[in-house]
C-alpha cells in the first residue's frame, strides 16, 4: 500500500488557511482589500472582542450575482487573473482566490450581496468551509461579510492568539494604513460598538492623518511630491521635531497597496540625514505610483513584501528628493507657539490648499513683509545691526558663482582683529559647496543681532520675529561638519609632507582590513604604505587637516575603518568621519565668547546649507516669538 496519499479537501483547506489567516487582522486585511477591488467608496469594519467573537465588513462596491457569490468560495476562484501574462501586471490588491475559502474553512461565515441588477440579493451561510444555506437577501448595493467564531475548529491556532487588545491593535494599525493609502474611500472602524476611526473619503490625505494621529501632528506634516521617469511619489513628511522611537510610523504605499520595504524605509531615514537625533525616526506617509510590470507581488502569502525591479534607482532618487524637499522648509522649533483650540479639522488646518501653497514662504520673505507692515524703533535697530553684521558677506554675493572663496570675503580682518575662534569659523566657511550654493534668497536663518551669552553655552540673539537661543557647540559643529564633508567629498589637491613619517603597527587581522580599504582612504588623501611586518607608514596628509591634531585625526580615521571589520561603504564612512572631526574641532559648553565672536559664529551658521540641526540631529536654534513674550507678560490676552 502506498504511503503518500492525497489529502482530502477539508484538510487541505485548513492547512491553506494557516498560511493566509494568521489572526483576526488577516481576515480584516483580505476582506477590506476585496472591498477596495470591488470599487467601494465606503467601507465599514465592525469588530467584537478583538475579532475573536465576530468581524463584519460592509462595503458599497459592485456586489455579486448568485452564481459568483457561491463560486467565490472555491479555491483559486478569482475574477482578477485570466492568463499567465496577467500575473506580471497585477493592479488589484487581491488576485490568488485563496482568501474567502481560507477564511470560510476556519470560521462560521455569512455573506450578503447584491450587484444592483438582479431582482433579489443573495445570502450564503458557510460553516467550516461547507455551504449550509443559500437564500434571497435584501436589495442593498455592495457586499456584507460577517465572520464569527474564528478558529472554532482549529483549537491549536486559537490557543496561541494574543489578548483582545493586542489583536485589536493589529486590526487598527492595518486599517489606519489602508485609510492613508486610499483617502478617497470612507473608512469606519468600530470595536464593541465604539467608534475608533472615521474618515470622510474626500481624497484629502491630510484629513486622514489628522483623524489617525491628531490635528497637532497633522500641522507638523510637510507636503512632498516628486516625479521620476519610472516613478511618482506624493505624500507627507513629518518635521524633525515629531520623531518616533521606531520605524513603524513610516508608511510606504505602492500602487495603492501598503507594503513593508526595508530599503524604502532606509531611504526615507537617509533623506533626513542629520536632521534626526540618534535612534529616532520620522513620521512619513508616502504613496508611490509605478508600472505594475516593475513589481513582483507574488512573493509572500500576505502580500506585504514585494520585489521592485529598479529598487536601487528608486531608493537613491527618493533619498535625494526628500533631502531637497526638507531643505526648503524652515525647521526652527517654536516651543512656546500658541496652540489654537481645535474647533474642527477643517478650521484647524488649511487642508484645501494645493501643494505649492501649503509650503510656507521663506523666513526672510515673512520677516521683510512684517517690516513693511509694522515698523517700530526696536525692529529698525535690529534690522540695522543685522545688516551691518552681514554686509561684508552679502555685498559680493549674487548670481555669479565663485570658484575659490577666501576667508577675507566673509570676514573683514583689516577693520577688526578677530580671535582664533573667529578665524576658525572663517576657515570653515571656505567650503565651496556651502559658498557656491548659498544665495541671499535661499537663507534659512534670518539676520540676527547677538545680545548676550547664557551660561557660556547659549547665544541669545534677536530680530523682528523674536528671541533666538542658539546652542554654540551645535552651531559650530554644523559649520565644521559641512566644511569637512565637502573636503572629504573631493580628492585632496595639495598635501603636507611630514618631517617625521607616522608609523602604525597592527595585528594581522587589522592589517588585512586596512589593506582592503587602502583605495577608500586614498580618496581623502591618506596614503598608507606597507612598512615591515603588519605595519603601515604615512608620509603626508591633506593640507586642510586641523593644525596640531593631524596624527590623532589620522589614528581616529583608521580606527573607524577597523571598526567596520570589512570593506567600508564610502558614503557612510565619509559622513561618520565628518561628524567625528566636527565634534572634536568645535567649541564646547561653558566657553565664553566675545560679542564679535558671537557675530562671526551666527554669520557662518547662516551660510550653511542646513542651519537647523547639528550633525547628530539635535536642534541648533529655538525661537521664542515676540507674540509668545507678550503673552507671558500679559500684553496680549
Amino acid at each position: 500500500m502506498p504511503k503518500i496519499q492525497v489529502m482530502n479537501e477539508h484538510l487541505s483547506n485548513k492547512i491553506a488557511a494557516g498560511e493566509v489567516v494568521e489572526r483576526p487582522a488577516s481576515v480584516v486585511k483580505e476582506l477590506v482589500e476585496n472591498a477596495i477591488d470591488a470599487g467601494s467608496s465606503r467601507i465599514e469594519v465592525h469588530i467584537s472582542e478583538g475579532g475573536l467573537d465576530s468581524i463584519k465588513i460592509i462595503d458599497d462596491g459592485v456586489g455579486m450575482d448568485r452564481e459568483d457569490s457561491t463560486r467565490a468560495f472555491e479555491r483559486h476562484a478569482t475574477s482578477k487573473l485570466l492568463t499567465d501574462q496577467d500575473l506580471f501586471r497585477i493592479s488589484t490588491l487581491g488576485f490568488r482566490g485563496e482568501a474567502l475559502p481560507s477564511i470560510a474553512a476556519v470560521s462560521k461565515l455569512t455573506l450578503m450581496t447584491w450587484n444592483g441588477i438582479d431582482d433579489v440579493g443573495t445570502r450564503v451561510s458557510i460553516e467550516g468551509g461547507k455551504i449550509k444555506e443559500i437564500e434571497d437577501a435584501p436589495l442593498r448595493q455592495g457586499t456584507s461579510i460577517e465572520v464569527r467564531e474564528l478558529f472554532y475548529n482549529t483549537p491549536a491556532r486559537y490557543k496561541y492568539l494574543k489578548t483582545i487588545h493586542t489583536e485589536l491593535s493589529h486590526i487598527s494599525d492595518f486599517l489606519n494604513r489602508m485609510a492613508m493609502a486610499h483617502p478617497e474611500i470612507s473608512f469606519t472602524l468600530t470595536h464593541n460598538a465604539r467608534e475608533l476611526l472615521s474618515t470622510s473619503g474626500n481624497g484629502q490625505l491630510l484629513h486622514v492623518i489628522s483623524a489617525i494621529f491628531g490635528t497637532s501632528t497633522a500641522k507638523q506634516m510637510v507636503p512632498f511630491q516628486a516625479t521620476h521617469i519610472d516613478f511618482e511619489v506624493k505624500g507627507f513628511l513629518g518635521k524633525p521635531e515629531i520623531t518616533r522611537s521606531s520605524k513603524q510610523y513610516l508608511t510606504t504605499i505602492i500602487n495603492g497597496r501598503y507594503i513593508k520595504s526595508y530599503a524604502l524605509q532606509q531611504a526615507i531615514v537617509a533623506g533626513y540625514q542629520t536632521l534626526l537625533p540618534i535612534h529616532r525616526y520620522p513620521l512619513a506617509i508616502l504613496s508611490f505610483s509605478m508600472d505594475p510590470s516593475l513589481l513582483d507581488i507574488n512573493v509572500h502569502p500576505s502580500k506585504l513584501e514585494i520585489r521592485i525591479s529598479k529598487e536601487q534607482e528608486l531608493t537613491a532618487w527618493l533619498e535625494q528628493e526628500i533631502r531637497a524637499s526638507l531643505g526648503k522648509e524652515e525647521l526652527i522649533p517654536k516651543p512656546l507657539q500658541k496652540r489654537e483650540k481645535e474647533k474642527s479639522i477643517q478650521q484647524a488646518i488649511r487642508f484645501q490648499l494645493p501643494v505649492e501653497e501649503v509650503f510656507p514662504p521663506s523666513p526672510r520673505a515673512s520677516v521683510e513683509g512684517q517690516q513693511n507692515k509694522n515698523r517700530v524703533p526696536i525692529q529698525e535697530q535690529v534690522k540695522q545691526e543685522g545688516r551691518a553684521m552681514a554686509a561684508r558677506s552679502l555685498e559680493p554675493r549674487g548670481s555669479v558663482v565663485r570658484e575659490e572663496p577666501s576667508p577675507e570675503e566673509y570676514i573683514d580682518t583689516e577693520s577688526i582683529e578677530l580671535t582664533n575662534l573667529t578665524n576658525s569659523l572663517a576657515k570653515a566657511a571656505d567650503s565651496e559647496s556651502i559658498a557656491d550654493s548659498y544665495t541671499e534668497e535661499s537663507e534659512a536663518i534670518p539676520l540676527l543681532a547677538p545680545l548676550a551669552q547664557l551660561h557660556g553655552t547659549y547665544i541669545l540673539a534677536q530680530n523682528e520675529q523674536g528671541l533666538y537661543m542658539i546652542d554654540q557647540h551645535a552651531a559650530q559643529e554644523r559649520i565644521w561638519y559641512e566644511f569637512f564633508y565637502d573636503k572629504l567629498s573631493h580628492p585632496a589637491q595639495e598635501s603636507q609632507e611630514l618631517l617625521i613619517p607616522i608609523s602604525l603597527d597592527f595585528t594581522s587581522g587589522e592589517f588585512a582590513v586596512l589593506k582592503e580599504n587602502l583605495t577608500q582612504l586614498a580618496k581623502i588623501g591618506l596614503f598608507l604604505e606597507e612598512f615591515g611586518h603588519h605595519s603601515y607608514m604615512i608620509r603626508s596628509h591633506p593640507q586642510w587637516f586641523p593644525a596640531g591634531g593631524e596624527e590623532q585625526l589620522i589614528r581616529d580615521m583608521i580606527q573607524r575603518v577597523l571598526e567596520q571589520k570589512g570593506k567600508i561603504e564610502w558614503i557612510t564612512f565619509r559622513n561618520e568621519v565628518a561628524i567625528m572631526m566636527s565634534c572634536k574641532q568645535s567649541i564646547k559648553a561653558n566657553q565664553y565668547l566675545t560679542h564679535r565672536e558671537m557675530e562671526a559664529l551666527l554669520e557662518q551658521l547662516r551660510k550653511t546649507s542646513n542651519p537647523f540641526t547639528c550633525p547628530h540631529g539635535r536642534p541648533i536654534t529655538v525661537l521664542i516669538t515676540k507674540y509668545d513674550i507678550e503673552k507671558m507678560f500679559k500684553r496680549v490676552m
